[in-house]
């Protein structure tokens, strides 16, 4: 997890949930997202369903839902 918090929102630490956008899997139910701040930072998806591409709620440093799920090719 990211140790310092960079521009008006920290996904790891606010109270607020963010939308972020998965960028890639990790190993142990973590993955890489871009946040609106045009940061990567890594956060738990091990308590949604998500794939690269899709958006997902983050709190915490812990994704809570999947907003919307990228289509198949």
């Amino acid at each position: 997890m990211t140790d310092s918090c960079e521009g008006d929102v920290c996904i790891t630490c606010s109270d607020a949930a963010v939308e972020v956008v998965v960028a890639a899997l990790l190993p142990d139910g973590l993955a890489l997202v871009d946040t609106d701040a045009g940061t990567r930072e890594e956060v738990s998806v091990a308590l949604v369903e998500a794939g690269v591409g899709d958006v997902v709620l983050v709190h915490a440093g812990e994704a809570i839902a999947t907003v919307r799920r990228e289509a198949a090719p």
